[in-house]
């Protein structure tokens, strides 16, 4: 892909933050950092709903996320599915673009050549998704929207995604989510019917 039209503001974005800002950027960029939060979400669920159903919800979970993650890999030429769509024209990382890399700041080179489509973005969007509407708190919107912004933030500052790629990103998690939360919302009136 030979869009531009990002390029200003993924430059405006990415700077170079030093040591400490390069460092919570990758931990805020990796798994380790949310597990708080995954463990939160399990031990609501289960609260709210019982085991039972708390573990549908999560079996339907990782489908969302792994489904996010598998459509991205089209898009990039990676995963399961990357022969899907042979002719889609891919689009280089911000560290390996050409039009940006000597401008940008980046803190690792640790990763694979193409980023359209974001699938950090996807997965953080489809899990804030879901859990947002099975746990139906307020407070909890406002975490899970802080957590949303940090993680696809980290990915620009990281110089990994240009901010379309974050977009086209929360627009499949998006879909996923939903998708499989309204699929969840099913199985689960079945459950629930089976225990009364």
């Amino acid at each position: 892909m030979n869009y531009t039209f990002d390029h200003d503001l993924f430059l405006w974005l990415n700077f170079d933050g030093g040591p400490v800002m390069d460092g919570a950027m990758k931990i805020v960029s990796g798994t380790a950092m949310w597990i708080p939060l995954y463990l939160f979400i399990l031990i609501f669920m289960r609260r709210k709903y019982g085991w039972k159903r708390a573990l549908g919800f999560i079996v339907c979970l990782a489908v969302a996320l792994g489904l996010s993650d598998i459509i991205c890999g089209i898009f990039k030429h990676s995963g399961p599915l990357k022969n899907l769509w042979e002719s889609f024209p891919v689009r280089h990382r911000p560290m390996f673009s050409s039009a940006v890399r000597d401008l940008a700041h980046v803190p690792s080179y640790r990763h694979g050549a193409y980023g359209t489509v974001s699938a950090h973005a996807a997965t953080v969007v489809s899990l804030a998704w879901m859990s947002a509407l099975a746990i139906r708190k307020n407070w909890y919107n406002w975490v899970i929207s802080v957590a949303v912004i940090l993680i696809c933030y980290s990915r620009i500052y990281l110089a990994c995604h240009f901010p379309m790629d974050i977009v086209l990103g929360t627009i499949v998690g998006t879909i996923s989510g939903l998708s499989i939360f309204f699929l969840w919302k099913k199985f689960d009136k079945v459950i629930a019917k089976q225990r009364k």
